[in-house]
C-alpha cells in the first residue's frame, strides 16, 4: 500500500518574509480546482495562520488559490499523513491532545469522514493498516521513575485511536541518554526507529559520532535491539525522516552530522549515508557514501524517495550547515551508484524564503514535485526531472505558503 507522510509545524516563521503580498481583494479570483492532489497551504495574513487544504487536478500547471476556496483547518499547528485513500489531518497541541480530521476525495474534493482527539505527537508513519505515533521524551523522569515514550495506534479502517503503550526512552542508546526518535519507519514487519541521543532538552550529546535505530515488534512494540554505527553521526534531523527504503527491501540512512554540545557542532564524521541489507538488523559495514565528497562539499539536510535507488535532497554548504538549516538547493543522490547531481534550473537560494520539507512523488524513478515559496511572496509547485537533473515551474498557488503537498487515489 503506498503511504506518504507530511507535516508542516515552521509555516508560521515564514509570514514575517512573505507579509508583503497583495490584499486578497486585489488578487485575481481564481476558481476551485477539483483533483486528487492534495496541498496544505498557510495564509500570509497574520491574522489568519490556520491551514487550508486545497485540491488540485495537477501539479505541473495551473493555479490554486485559498481565496474563497479549500477547507479551513482548526489551530495553526498540523501535520498530515496520508494512508491508502484517506487523509489525516493532526492538530500539534504542544503538549495538549489534539483534534485529529480523516478525509478522503469524492469526485475531486476532499468529503470529511470523521473528527476525534489524538495526543500530540514528534513522529509517526504509516504502518501495515495503522498510523503509528510517538510522544517522545526530552527530559529524564523524576529519581526513581523510568523515563518513557509513549505510543499510540490509530486505526485507518475505524479512523480511531485504537491502542497505546509506553517503551524505555534510555535503553535503546546504552550509553545512559534518551533516545530522542527522528522518525520511525516500517521494515518488513518491524518498526525501525532511529534517534539521537540527548541529555536533556538542550539536545546536547557526549556522543556525537554515533548512530543508532531501535528496532521494535509490532504491534506490541517490544524493543528487540538497537542497530548501531560510528562511521557516521546520528540519522536523520529533529522532525525529519532520515531512512529511506528502497524496492528490494534495503534500508538507506542519511547523517547531517549535525550533533551539538555548548551550542557547537561536535560531529566529526562527515554526512553521509549507510545502509542496511534487506532482512538485517545491521548496518553493511562494506556500504559507506561520503555525501560531502560526493556531492564537492555539501550536506544533506532532507530527502524524499522517487524510485528505483534515487532521491531528491536539499543540500547545503558544508560551510553554513547547522541542527537546524534546511538546505535550499536541490540535488538528484543515486544510492546504488553514489552519485550526487545537483539540479539546474531551481530559484536562486537568495530568491528562496522556503522550501517544503515534505514533497510528493509517483515513485516512477524520475520525478518529484517540491513546493517553493519565494522572497518576492509568489508561491509555486516546482516539477523535478531526475533523469536530467532539472527544476521546471509548475502549479502556481495564491494566498498564502505550501507547507504540503500528497496525492490520494
Amino acid at each position: 500500500m503506498k503511504t506518504t507522510i507530511t507535516k508542516t509545524l515552521s509555516a508560521l516563521a515564514l509570514i514575517a518574509v512573505l507579509s508583503s503580498c497583495d490584499k486578497k481583494s486585489d488578487r485575481e479570483v481564481i476558481p476551485e480546482n477539483p483533483g486528487n492532489y492534495v496541498l496544505a497551504v498557510t495564509p500570509t495574513a497574520i491574522t489568519g495562520v490556520a491551514d487550508y487544504l486545497l485540491t488540485a487536478s495537477s501539479l505541473d500547471e495551473g493555479a490554486v488559490s485559498i481565496i474563497g476556496n479549500g477547507v479551513e483547518q482548526d489551530g495553526t499547528y498540523r501535520y498530515y499523513v496520508t494512508l491508502g485513500n484517506k487523509f489525516f489531518s493532526m492538530l500539534y497541541g504542544q503538549g495538549s491532545p489534539g483534534a485529529v480530521t480523516v478525509y478522503d476525495i469524492k469526485n475531486g474534493k476532499l468529503n470529511k469522514l470523521n473528527d476525534f482527539t489524538a495526543a500530540t505527537v514528534q513522529a509517526f508513519a504509516p504502518v501495515n493498516e495503522d498510523i503509528l505515533m510517538l510522544k517522545v521524551a526530552r527530559s529524564y523522569a523524576a529519581t526513581g521513575n523510568s523515563t518513557l515514550h509513549t505510543w499510540y495506534i490509530v486505526n485507518s479502517k475505524t479512523n480511531t485511536q485504537s491502542a497505546e503503550g509506553t517503551i524505555d526512552a534510555i535503553t535503546p542508546s546504552g550509553n545512559g541518554e534518551i533516545a530522542h526518535f527522528s522518525w520511525i519507519k516500517q521494515v518488513g514487519n518491524k518498526v525501525f526507529a532511529p534517534f539521537f541521543s540527548i541529555k536533556g532538552r538542550t539536545f546536547e550529546t557526549d556522543f556525537p559520532d554515533f548512530a543508532g535505530i531501535a528496532v521494535y515488534s509490532y504491534p506490541g512494540m517490544q524493543y528487540e535491539k538497537t542497530i548501531v554505527d560510528n562511521r557516521t553521526s546520528f540519522i536523520g534531523r529533529y522532525f525529519t525522516d532520515g531512512l529511506g527504503l528502497v524496492e528490494n527491501g534495503d534500508v538507506y540512512a542519511f547523517s547531517s552530522s549535525v550533533a551539538v554540545k555548548g551550542g557547537a557542532l561536535t560531529s566529526t564524521k562527515p554526512s553521509s549515508i549507510t545502509r542496511i541489507k534487506a532482512g538485517t538488523t545491521e548496518f553493511d559495514q562494506s556500504y559507506l557514501m561520503n555525501f560531502e565528497t560526493a556531492s564537492n562539499g555539501y550536506v544533506i539536510t532532507n530527502w524524499l524517495y522517487i524510485g528505483q535507488n534515487k532521491f531528491v535532497a536539499s543540500v547545503e554548504p558544508k560551510e553554513t550547515k547547522g541542527a537546524y538549516v534546511d538546505g535550499k538547493r536541490l540535488a538528484i543522490v543515486d544510492v546504488a551508484n553514489k552519485t550526487v547531481t545537483h539540479v539546474t534550473g531551481f530559484p536562486q537560494v537568495a530568491n528562496i524564503a522556503s522550501i517544503t520539507t515534505n514533497n510528493y512523488s509517483p515513485n516512477d524513478g524520475k520525478t518529484a514535485y517540491v513546493g517553493v515559496n519565494l522572497t518576492d511572496a509568489s508561491t509555486w509547485v516546482y516539477k523535478i526531472d531526475a533523469s536530467n537533473a532539472t527544476a521546471t515551474r509548475g502549479l502556481k498557488v495564491e494566498g498564502g505558503v505550501i507547507t504540503a503537498i500528497q496525492h490520494l487515489p
